[in-house]
């Protein structure tokens, strides 16, 4: 099941659980997406129709700028150049239902991720080989120090 919808002066042909990068929308409620334009709908046995009554609905994923684009301008022999960047904002959308006819597809659910545990047992588990370190290094003889390099002497005459 897919349909082709009409968004930001683009075509995009999109199923229940995909992401699409369409120009950037204002966002309704609770990050809910609903396209008004559909332009065809696959049913079963790939029947493809013009539905009057078919919707999508998607949620908002991520909202911000594409890569920048260098525009250069320039004019050869009179001087002339203009460097200008642009970067397109986008908004990331995860279509999650086509409704149509009658029938409702919708995409798989997210599972949601959870926060990762603090590692408190690490530290605690730390102190105590700290302290048998500290124990052990009393123990040890102390390192005898360092000689001192030797001068040679530079072969110079006065």
């Amino acid at each position: 099941m897919y349909a082709v919808i009409r968004a930001g002066g683009k075509q995009y042909r999109v199923a229940p659980g995909d992401v699409i990068r369409v120009e950037k929308l204002g966002t309704g409620t609770d990050g809910q997406v609903e396209f008004p334009e559909v332009l065809a709908v696959s049913g079963e046995a790939g029947q493809i129709g013009k539905p009057a009554d078919a919707r999508v609905l998607g949620s908002v994923v991520e909202q911000g700028r594409g890569a920048k684009i260098l525009v250069f301008h320039y004019k050869r022999k009179k001087q002339y150049k203009k460097l200008r960047g642009h970067r397109q904002a986008f908004t990331a959308v995860r279509i999650t239902e086509i409704a149509f006819d009658g029938q409702s597809f919708k995409a798989a659910e997210l599972p949601k991720k959870e926060a990762k545990p603090k590692k408190v047992r690490a530290a605690e588990e730390e102190s105590p080989a700290k302290e048998a370190k500290a124990t052990k290094g009393s123990a040890k003889k102390k390192a005898a120090p360092k000689k001192a390099a030797s001068k040679k002497a530079t072969g110079k005459k006065k």
